[in-house]
């Protein structure tokens, strides 16, 4: 145990890692609980309303302690039987393991304390979209929808609410992961895939629950927030270099079939925009509810709405523009693809034996059982003959959170236990269908739900549906905490909707929005729009030159940023660093940038402050100390608080004067001119 000791006291112990008191324990202050409780979990149209009865709750007070050559085991009581072993060792890549057993056959709760300080700082827990340092606040760690508003203080989360239990809070998340990073410089891991919450709001320690009777933390320290993210995504997995192609323009996102592609995309290109793709998320077909224009889950391409679209494809792409499209884990109960899985036992199953079908809103989906490994080949199958192999390049692998929680799975396994994982076998599922083709680096998808598991098997990750509008938790501005936490997760690959998915309740996607949402995507690896599910309600790309002419304009200097962006996605594939990164990843001495949620750098030598509210012609901006370049006017600056013009087309973005990229940043302007 080169870097674990064991510091005993009058009254407890501490256990101390590479120099850092990790965790206390003393009767006054125990760093251990367990308990019982019963949960009740309602899900609608995968939004999760999750009370608990807690029944008991003891703190363990007692501690009796070995010492091994191998691990320090500690027995921890209340003075009798009802207790729990705590195991802790470093394993043989030295990193320290913390593993709890509880002892007591009725108890299903665990709460550990980890030492925390009070000026400490903390980031991660998967994808966050209002808060980037969590410090401060609980946050409960259950992939779901994430809800509509996001915020209990506006009117529009109340109405989705109302009439839907789906407002949501500031918590809720498709891609919750139980990591988290500590201005401390530690990262903490937790293998367990249960319903957990992690609890950073006092002052003194963080408190970890978990719905289960055992725990497996996995500590690491570093000297620096990149050489940690190098060693978390050691543990993790990092994402595959990008297909050469996603860098080359502006993936188009159409529906309505091939004629209305072609016609959209020849209308762009000759405003001027550089065109890679077209993305249609319809190629299955449609159907028409309330909420809007839904795909119809039957994952083969529509004869009817797109005749002959292999043909197409291959004269698409032989024109430089590929096609993408949808796809998620579920198969529309009223289509052929589901009776087929039906037939083959391939479905969850309800407590009675019957074939789960999941209310989608207005029509009802069948639960593919990935946990049936002859279910997940034959659903990789399917992606391989139906997307792949008709030269398909990439698309959208949407979905994973919908796994209810009475479902009966082919493993055996709970699915209250399997929920949050489902996410991360999903993309493995897409993974694998690539691996076998031989198709990564060629093609490539997108996901919004994720898990311990997305950073090896996701290819890329998407914000999911932004409301189209302005709002903080659930607008333009919650995408940018919501990439930093992702990037300090383990996941630095991100992009976001141009302008926004979600047009409920009176909003709709103005001219602003959608243009400053171009203007913030330019910066960030990949630029694709997205009609919305109301899209007469939204302005769109063509819906005026000008808004065209934005376009050209923004997605040229996106091209022209490819050989940088292809070495930031080529530095995250080798060390793990993501590419949109927390200012402090790069000036660690400056407290002011642990405080900057809303922007960030791209890379090393770009820093990037989006335009988020209405109406601005101005923004502040917070430069650390350095030599920066304003983009637009190529005034120099030194560091501190500065405001600047930010017209549309010119959101504050800096270079570092010193940057081997300097003299392509340089030329930008002259693109904008």
């Amino acid at each position: 145990m080169q870097h674990l000791s064991l510091n005993q006291t009058a009254s407890g112990f501490s256990i101390i890692y590479c120099g850092k008191e990790i965790l206390s324990h003393g009767q006054d202050k125990p760093c251990l609980a367990i308990g019982s409780g019963n949960p009740h979990i309602k899900m609608n149209h995968g939004n999760f309303l999750i009370t608990d009865h807690l029944e008991q709750k003891v703190n363990l007070t007692a501690a009796a302690i070995k010492e091994g050559a191998d691990a320090i085991t500690i027995d921890l009581s209340r003075g009798d039987d009802f207790g729990a072993t705590m195991r802790i060792f470093e394993d043989a890549s030295g990193r320290l393991r913390l593993q709890v057993k509880v002892n007591k056959p009725s108890s299903n709760r665990l709460y550990l304390r980890l030492n925390a300080d009070p000026t400490e700082h903390v980031y991660g827990l998967g994808e966050q979209f209002s808060y980037f340092d969590v410090r401060g606040r609980e946050f409960p760690l259950w992939t779901s929808e994430q809800g509509v508003g996001r915020n209990k203080k506006t009117q529009v989360t109340f109405m989705a609410d109302c009439n839907d239990d789906a407002g949501g809070d500031y918590y809720w998340t498709f891609f919750p992961q139980p990591t988290f990073v500590s201005s401390r410089k530690y990262y903490c891991h937790s293998a367990d895939s249960c319903y957990a919450c992690f609890d950073f709001a006092h002052p003194t320690y963080h408190e970890l629950a978990f719905w289960q009777d055992s725990c497996d933390l996995t500590l690491e320290t570093a000297p620096s927030f990149i050489s940690l993210l190098e060693k978390l995504t050691a543990l993790l997995g990092r994402q595959p270099e990008l297909p050469d192609w996603i860098y080359d323009g502006l993936i188009l996102g159409i529906q309505g079939g091939p004629e209305i592609c072609e016609r959209k995309v020849q209308t762009m290109q000759k405003a001027g925009v550089p065109i890679v793709g077209i993305w249609a998320q319809d190629w299955s077909g449609i159907r028409m509810t309330s909420f809007g224009k839904r795909v119809m889950w039957n994952w083969r391409y529509s004869e009817e709405l797109y005749p002959q679209l292999p043909a197409k494809i291959k004269k698409w792409q032989d024109e430089g523009i590929y096609f993408l499209t949808y796809v998620n884990p579920y198969l529309a109960s009223d289509r052929e693809l589901c009776q087929e899985a039906a037939q083959k036992g391939y479905l969850a199953k309800t407590p009675s034996g019957e074939d789960y079908l999941v209310d989608f809103g207005e029509f009802y989906g069948g639960v593919v059982d990935f946990t049936n490994p002859q279910a997940f080949a034959w659903f990789k199958q399917l992606l391989q003959d139906n997307l792949l192999k008709i030269g398909i390049k990439g698309w959208m692998a949407d979905f994973g959170e919908y796994l209810p929680t009475d479902a009966l799975l082919a493993s055996g396994e709970s699915a209250l236990m399997a929920h949050n994982r489902w996410p991360a076998m999903w993309a493995q599922c897409n993974y694998e269908a690539l691996q076998e083709s031989h198709a990564l680096g060629d093609a490539f998808y997108f996901m919004r739900a994720g898990f311990t598991g997305s950073g090896k098997y996701s290819t890329m990750m998407w914000a999911g549906d932004q409301n189209v509008d302005w709002s903080m938790d659930d607008g333009l501005a919650s995408v940018i905490p919501a990439a930093l936490s992702a990037g300090m997760s383990g996941h630095g690959l991100h992009h976001s909707d141009i302008g926004g998915y979600t047009t409920l309740y009176g909003m709709k996607r103005s001219k602003e929005l959608l243009l400053r949402w171009c203007d913030f995507s330019t910066f960030t690896l990949l630029m694709r729009t997205h009609e919305g599910n109301r899209p007469q309600d939204n302005w769109q790309f063509d819906s005026d030159g000008e808004t065209m002419a934005h376009f050209a304009r923004m997605v040229k200097i996106h091209v022209a940023l490819k050989p940088y962006l292809k070495a930031l996605v080529k530095e995250n594939a080798n060390l793990g660093i993501p590419v949109m990164r927390p200012l402090f990843m790069h000036y660690e001495q400056d407290e002011r940038c642990y405080q900057e949620s809303y922007q960030y750098l791209l890379g090393a030598d770009l820093l990037v402050a989006p335009v988020y509210r209405q109406g601005c012609d101005t923004w502040e901006v917070y430069l650390p100390q350095d030599k920066w370049v304003h983009l637009w006017s190529g005034r120099e600056y030194t560091g501190g608080r500065t405001r600047v013009s930010a017209p549309l087309g010119q959101i504050p973005v800096f270079y570092r004067k010193d940057s081997p990229y300097a003299a392509l940043f340089a030329g930008l302007k002259e693109i904008n001119a």
